[in-house]
């Protein structure tokens, strides 16, 4: 499904831990490293996506999970000309993102697994600080990934001070 600008609906997800710091994930035999993504099937909604996506590439389940927020916007990014297939039709020229934003439950790292449907996206993942992937993503999307970490920060700060004001008053 493309829409009428050549851009395919997607969805990004940002997995965070209870220190703050993100999930990074290894595009499966590759050095390039990213946020799981994927695309919206006809029919679904982005949130309905996110979930799919979610077991499909990292093997969790809504459980496992806290959905904390979706960016305000669709955010889009244009692939290198080297990468649109141009014998396509249509011709799909970027990706337009809805972005959630999930705290992963601190007992469910064990949950993490990659190929839970068919061949993996990824073969390796770990906790990076929560800017660490603005600078490390493949520059076509660098500008999505400061846009949308920009957006959560002040979400995933919050959660950080809240765990850590608990910890001061035990």
């Amino acid at each position: 499904m493309i829409d009428g600008d050549g851009f395919r609906p997607n969805v990004g997800i940002v997995i965070c831990n209870r220190k703050g710091q993100v999930l990074w994930a290894r595009r499966y035999g590759q050095h390039s490293w990213q946020f799981p993504q994927g695309g919206v099937d006809d029919g679904e909604t982005p949130e309905q996506s996110m979930y799919r996506e979610l077991y499909e590439e990292i093997g969790l389940r809504p459980e496992n999970v806290t959905l904390l927020a979706v960016t305000r916007h669709w955010l889009k990014y244009k692939l290198p000309k080297r990468l649109v297939r141009w014998d396509s039709n249509p011709v799909c020229i970027g990706q337009k993102q809805k972005w959630f934003l999930l705290r992963l439950e601190s007992d469910h790292e064990s949950h993490i697994e990659f190929g839970c449907h068919g061949h993996p996206e990824f073969d390796d993942w770990r906790w990076v600080s929560y800017w660490y992937p603005v600078r490390q993503v493949v520059s076509f999307k660098r500008e999505v990934y400061r846009r949308v970490l920009r957006e959560f920060a002040p979400i995933v700060m919050a959660e950080q001070g809240r765990r850590d004001a608990r910890k001061r008053n035990r």
